[in-house]
This record gives C-alpha cells, structure tokens and sequence, in this order.
C-alpha cells in the first residue's frame, strides 16, 4: 500500500481546460504532464459507446472528432451553481448525474497525479473564480459545494479552495526580484477574476497574506461566451438564425442559443428537442437552412461546429489574418468567414464589460493606475487579441505580463496551502 506523498497538489478544473501542479513541503511547485508532454489538456469526458472506454482531454476530442459513436461532456464546470448539475443523461443506457461526471474527471486527474508522484495524493488545493454565478450567494455557495463532493468522491481526503486569481498572483510573485503592486487579470472559459495583490520575494514567506489581498471582482464572462457570440453571429445564420419566415418573423432563437454554448449541446439530441426542431420548419422561407439544421441535430455536429468556431477564433487572433469556420461536415464546401473585424464587432461589447470589471477591481483597492506595476495576464482566453487591446486601451501606461496562461493558476495553487 503507498502512502499519500507528503506535499499539496493544486488542481485548476477549469471551463475549458484543467491543470495541475505538485508541491513538497518545502519545494517549488511543478506542472504535472497530463497527455504526454502537455502540462494542460481540454476538460472534456468521451463515452464511447463502441468500445465501453471513457477518453478524457484531447483523446475524447479527438475520439469526437473522428466519428465514433459515443457522448461528448465539456464545459462541465458551467453546470456548478445550476439545478442541472444534479439532474441525468443517459450514458450507455444509464442514467449519470452531471455531477458524477465532474467526479470522474476529477478522479482521473487524481489518477494521473498518481502515476506522476508514485501514490494517489489526498491533499487538495481547488481553484475557484470570485464567482462560479454572479450576483447569487447562494448559487454561488452551491457551486463550491457541489465541487466539494465532486472531489470527496474523487478520493480526496483533505480539500480546501483558493481564488484562481491569487493562485496565480502566488506563481508570479516567485518570479519577482522587488515589491510590486500588480492587477492580475485571469481570463478563462467561463469567467473572468481579477484581483489587486501587493507581491515580493521579502513577502512569500509570510504565514498570512490576507492583508496583500487590496481587492478582488469577477464576471460570468469567458471564452465559452466569445465562442457562443462568435457563434450566433457567424455561423447560426446558415442554419436560419434570425431567417424571416413566410409570415415576416424571425425562426424562434432558441434552439440556435443552446446549440452555440457547450454544456447545453447534449440535449438538442434527445429525441424531444428534435422533435420540436423539427416543427420549426413553417417558420422557414427558405427550407434548406431547416435542413441543414435538422441534419447537425440528427447527425451530432453541434460540438463538432463549436470546436471549429473556437479553432477559427484562435487563429484569426493570433494571425490577424482571416479565417473560415469550416462546416464541410454539415454540406459540402460549407463554410462561414471569421476575421478581426468579426471578433470586434461581435466581442466588444463582451470585452468592454470584462475590463470594466478589472477597472473597478482597482478602484476598490484604493488606487489609481499609475500605482499599479503591472497588469499580470493568465488565461487561455487572455491571449486574444481584442481584448488585450481593449486592455491596454483601459491602462495604457502599466505595463503588460503575459504569464504561464494555462499553467499559472494551477502552480500557484500548490502553494496556497493556509
């Protein structure tokens, strides 16, 4: 039998993707690899009904992608704080609660971990955002207790929780040869945390850093959001998003609405909701937008279209170079266009509400921006270039670390050990 190794680990479950770190008694923390190399991997389970196996992180994706028969699960973590963490979906002919699939992701990081340090760790250190629900204690309360159980059931013996955004303020401070007053901004994929945090290589060692802590905001604002947008926007129009009908109205939104946001994908499958898709064809002029949205609810193509939405976000920010989304998978040469005047257009507003909220983390702190000595990016999301635009545009003169973005949390989690 192996012993708990003596340490922490820190686990970032992350919207879109979860990482995780380890840390000795007395030690920096590392990453811990998850597929391979990779130090990250997507939070996405894979049922594969062909073979009876679950896959998890780019495996489950990639077993989505190539057509096998099964259920794809992501964005799990949009279900904490909502009823429907706690309901079913049949899964290989059994009923699974969401919850019991945010367990075993859970246990098979736990897992991981295990092959990595040699024994299956019981000591925990979760990530949470400032808020898993906006303006709702008591979903919020909610939220972290279903995280809890989900973790206890995983195997975890001692848990306890930490704000991504200090998280990361802990990993950059390692790194800082003075004391500094930084704005961490940590965008994810499905909120956006900031904190104000007094750091220094004289402070870490301190027992209690409550006191560094000047203030702490967040928004229900991510990645998954700018992906739905971009979604709607973009490519629900071929499917007849906001298409008038032969009555002069527009085809009802909502089944576009839940099939350009992750979590809520899976249930445009079940027999019912194609059965009412189905009815929306009068609401047609032209049928063949109904066909097309018919065949992607019939055939499974909803996560395939917002993994290829996401792909098109990505190279269009990091490229500055227009782009397609390509819906070959629905018809053939189907495609829809995504460049930077897209991103503006559709994210603006988005972005503009999610610094805002960094703005007035500041203000709550008590400072003005020339007191800030710097603005500390972590995120997947905080790589796209709109919003560090929009970013600079709010605090021109500090200025900008881009961090580990998908690491960063996870290793400062490790030392948050009080």
């Amino acid at each position: 039998m192996h012993l708990s190794p003596a340490g922490t680990l820190g686990i970032d479950f992350g919207t879109s993707n979860s990482a995780m770190s380890w840390a000795g008694p007395h030690d920096n923390s590392r990453l811990i690899p998850l597929e391979g190399g990779a130090v990250s991997m997507p939070t996405a389970v894979f049922f594969n009904s062909e073979d009876h196996r679950t896959h998890f992180g780019r495996d489950a994706v990639a077993q989505y992608l190539a057509g096998t028969e099964g259920r794809l699960m992501r964005s799990l973590k949009s279900l904490l704080g909502s009823p429907l963490i706690h309901e079913s979906t049949e899964i290989d002919h059994r009923p699974v609660s969401f919850l019991e699939i945010v367990t075993t992701f859970l246990a098979e990081l736990r897992t991981r971990a295990a092959q990595d340090l040699g024994a299956a760790p019981e000591r925990v250190v979760m990530g949470r955002p400032v808020h898993f629900v906006d303006d709702d204690q008591q979903r919020d309360a909610a939220a972290q207790q279903s995280l809890l159980e989900a973790a206890q059931a995983a195997g975890f013996r001692e848990i306890r929780f930490q704000l991504e955004p200090i998280a990361a303020a802990l990993d950059h401070e390692r790194r800082l040869t003075r004391e500094s007053l930084v704005l961490i901004v940590d965008i994810g994929g499905g909120t956006s945390d900031f904190t104000v945090v007094r750091l220094g290589p004289e402070r870490i060692a301190r027992p209690d850093r409550v006191s560094d802590v000047l203030a702490t905001t967040g928004v229900h604002i991510g990645g998954t959001d700018f992906d739905q947008r971009l979604s709607l926007e973009q490519v629900m129009p071929l499917l007849g998003h906001r298409h008038l009908g032969p009555q002069g109205r527009e085809v009802p939104s909502r089944t576009f609405f839940d099939l350009s946001t992750w979590h809520l994908i899976q249930w445009l499958y079940l027999p019912r909701a194609i059965a009412q898709a189905q009815t929306l064809r009068v609401n047609y002029s032209d049928v063949r937008l109904h066909e097309r949205l018919m065949r992607v609810l019939r055939e499974r193509h909803g996560h395939h279209i917002a993994h290829e939405v996401e792909q098109a976000k990505i190279r269009c920010s990091m490229t500055d170079a227009d782009t397609t989304v390509d819906l070959s998978i629905v018809e053939a040469g189907l495609s829809a266009p995504m460049d930077m005047a897209a991103l503006h257009a559709h994210l603006d507003g988005l972005l503009e509400r999610t610094v805002a909220c960094a703005r007035e983390c500041v203000q709550r702190a008590g400072l003005r921006d020339d007191q800030l000595d710097a603005v500390y990016l972590t995120g997947g999301s905080s790589a796209l270039r709109p919003f560090q635009q929009v970013l600079r545009t709010a605090f021109p003169d500090v200025p900008l670390i881009e961090g580990d973005l998908f690491g960063g949390v996870a290793a400062g989690l490790a030392y948050a050990q009080t």
